[in-house]
């Protein structure tokens, strides 16, 4: 019996991790924004890099692609000569290398109880450096009832950044910032989320700080 509920203690973790990374969940961002931009009026843009480690890449282009599909939406206009425009819009964009966080379900029961199985579960995780560990409450070696599930994951933060320059004077018109906090720390998901969550009623109020929720990243 004893060696049934060790088989059943490492099969758990994998299926609840398969559980939870199968729930779709929306995506958040929080939004600041500055502005003093003047109504749209057919004025060119450029995009350009706001980091020079992003310059000059595939990856960049395509992302500065999608914010100029959203400026045009807007009512401006790419210049057919960037060296020409009217306004420079600045891009970068960010994600952290993320930071381990815990999570505990007990259901009690036992002579050493939950707390018990959060101290285990949080040490398997750190010994072996993986993402996922879980502790648990086997009564058949503790002499008792109940069941403690802990389970470490990583959320990473990631920030996109738009600025909008007046070519003429180079004066700041724009400044907005998002940031999220995910499990996914693909930038091909989370900086096209950024973008919609940054053109979403833009260019906003002066000042304000805003809390934007996007549908969940779509499956297959």
């Amino acid at each position: 019996m004893a060696r049934f509920n060790k088989i059943g203690l490492f099969a758990a973790p994998a299926l609840a991790l398969v559980a939870l990374s199968g729930c779709a969940t929306p995506f958040k961002a929080d939004v600041a924004r500055f502005q003093q931009l003047p109504a749209p009026a057919g004025q060119s843009y450029t995009v350009v890099s706001d980091d020079p480690r992003l310059a000059g890449g595939l990856e960049f282009s395509h992302y500065a692609e999608l914010v100029g599909q959203r400026l045009a939406q807007t009512g401006y206009v790419a210049a057919s000569d960037p060296a020409r425009a009217d306004l420079i819009v600045r891009v970068a964009y960010d994600v952290d290398n993320g930071r381990e966080k815990v999570r505990s379900t007990g259901f009690g029961g036992g002579p050493y109880g939950p707390g018990f199985g959060g101290a285990w579960g949080g040490g398997f995780g750190g010994r072996w450096g993986r993402p996922w560990g879980y502790g648990f409450y086997d009564p058949w070696l503790f002499g008792g009832g109940g069941y403690n599930d802990v389970s470490s994951y990583t959320v990473y933060t990631s920030d996109f950044s738009l600025k909008i320059d007046r070519a003429a004077d180079n004066r700041r018109l724009f400044e907005g910032k998002a940031s999220a906090q995910s499990l996914s720390n693909k930038l091909t998901y989370l900086v096209p989320n950024l973008i919609d969550a940054m053109f979403t009623n833009f260019p906003g109020q002066n000042g304000e700080s805003v809390k934007i929720t996007l549908p969940p990243e779509k499956k297959g």
